[in-house]
């Protein structure tokens, strides 16, 4: 496994990597069981027309592809049937296999290890811990910016790793993250247009809990909802993780204030129950009309449409909050894609993968509008979409807010990149259980920004140590 994480780790190290990525990818999973199976369908023809261009080289054999199960099934169906047209056309024989999204890490861990299995692979977030072991994407990236104009920062940055200047992925799509209230619940407390700033949802949040005994849903727990609206959080009070060079910045009067702020929130306007959620956990309590806020995608809201449509209606979008110091959520979905290197596919896998992106604008209708693009351009459709919603959503402008959705997102790193450190910080926890000790009184702020200091200096040195990360 030497050549797997680098000469310095051991195999003791690389099973404890996994298992905290499996950890943290098992968080993950719960998602999908809350996540839109079905709703208003479409009229006949309103999907977009895909393009096809000749693969810049002749292909021929095989091409394994291994992405999730999407939380929108749509999506799958149209997938599987784009990559095996493409495949048909171009002379190559195309498997789609979908399995859970949290078997993933450790699926590709093992075929890395056995030197076989799928040429191409996705997931949803960062998979720079498989940077040694991984083709570098930079001729990918360099044409698809040749072709369509840079690629979002918030996606290069989730694929890139500045230390070694390695694309260990392929980031052509996110998913934006915005705050989901219940407009019958905010409008009595004088907020029909839901809280602004981190200040009014504290404000609104306790008074609807005190008046209607219904508390919000954010979650201090070992989960991604987690993990993501804490950092938003972190970043609105001027704190975060590392800085833009990649050294540790966690201890800071800045933390301990957003923390000092999350204990006052938990203490007006939450229950206990955040401290042992899973993922599902705030889509389970907002679709059954049990939560007055959450911070997730659009998932709970399409699953609401089927479910519970009088929860639907009532339940609509804000922007990341505004803090002291800035308004921005982390993405809730950054897709990798990543080719092995012991691929014997990788020609097509690339030019597949090309050839996927071009087509950008019917994964995001197949996906009803969670899928965002990370070449903007080739979606020009989305605007119209997200005001008019195809759908069925009422108002058909619900999802008016999030085309402006770029400039209040950020990836886990921010303001530095996701590197191979930030994503185990991230898999492991490091920041929940960091507000979660101080809200239950186990530490004070102090204290548990301390703990979490010294966790996060023990991960940033050992993968520094390995040349992946900078600072």
């Amino acid at each position: 496994m030497n050549d797997f994480f680098g000469s310095r780790h051991s195999r003791r190290d690389v099973l404890r990597a996994a298992a905290a990525l499996t950890l943290g990818s098992a968080a993950l999973a719960a998602c999908a069981s809350e996540e839109d199976t079905g709703g208003v369908g479409t009229a006949p023809g309103q999907a977009p027309q895909e393009v096809f261009t000749e693969p810049a080289t002749k292909l021929s054999g095989d091409l394994r592809i291994l992405l999730w199960s999407h939380f929108v099934p749509s999506h799958d169906e149209w997938f599987d049937r784009f990559a095996r047209d493409w495949g048909s056309r171009v002379g190559v024989n195309v498997t789609v296999d979908h399995i859970d999204q949290a078997q993933i890490p450790t699926r590709i861990a093992a075929e890395i290890q056995a030197r076989q299995g799928h040429d191409l692979i996705q997931y949803i977030a960062t998979l720079s811990q498989f940077e040694p072991s991984v083709l570098d994407m930079k001729d990918l990236v360099a044409e698809a910016n040749r072709r369509w104009g840079r690629q979002l920062p918030l996606c290069e940055k989730s694929s890139r790793n500045p230390a070694t200047g390695k694309f260990y992925a392929y980031s052509p799509g996110w998913v934006p993250d915005p705050g989901n209230y219940r407009r019958s619940l905010w409008e009595p407390v004088g907020m029909p247009g839901g809280p602004s700033t981190w200040d009014e949802l504290l404000t609104g949040a306790a008074e609807i809990k005190r008046s209607k005994g219904v508390p919000l849903g954010l979650g201090m727990s070992q989960e991604i909802d987690s993990n993501m609206v804490l950092r938003a959080l972190m970043w609105s009070y001027g704190a975060s993780v590392q800085d833009e060079n990649e050294r540790v910045t966690i201890n800071s009067p800045e933390t301990i204030a957003a923390i000092e702020y999350m204990t006052r929130l938990y203490q007006q306007a939450m229950t206990p129950e955040v401290f042992s959620w899973n993922a599902a956990s705030n889509n389970q309590g907002l679709v059954a009309g049990k939560l007055s806020y959450i911070v997730n995608s659009i998932s709970a809201w399409r699953t609401a449409a089927t479910s519970n449509p009088d929860v639907a209606d009532d339940t609509y979008f804000v922007p990341a909050l505004r803090g002291p110091r800035a308004a921005l959520a982390a993405q809730h979905v950054l897709y990798n894609w990543i080719v092995p290197q012991h691929a014997a596919g990788a020609d097509a896998a690339k030019e597949f993968l090309l050839h996927y992106t071009a087509n950008f604008k019917a994964a995001t209708y197949a996906s009803k509008l969670y899928d965002f693009c990370a070449w903007s351009g080739l979606t020009p459709e989305l605007p119209g979409w997200l005001a008019t919603d195809p759908f069925g959503s009422k108002p058909p402008d619900k999802l008016k807010l999030l085309s402006d959705a770029i400039p209040w997102s950020a990836n886990i790193g921010h303001p530095g990149p996701a590197s191979t450190a930030i994503g185990e910080v991230f898999s492991t926890f490091v920041v929940p259980n960091m507000f979660a000790r101080a809200a239950r009184g186990e530490m004070t702020p102090q204290q548990s920004v301390a703990e979490a200091e010294n966790q996060v200096n023990a991960i940033f040195a050992k993968w520094r140590a390995a040349g992946l990360v900078g600072g």
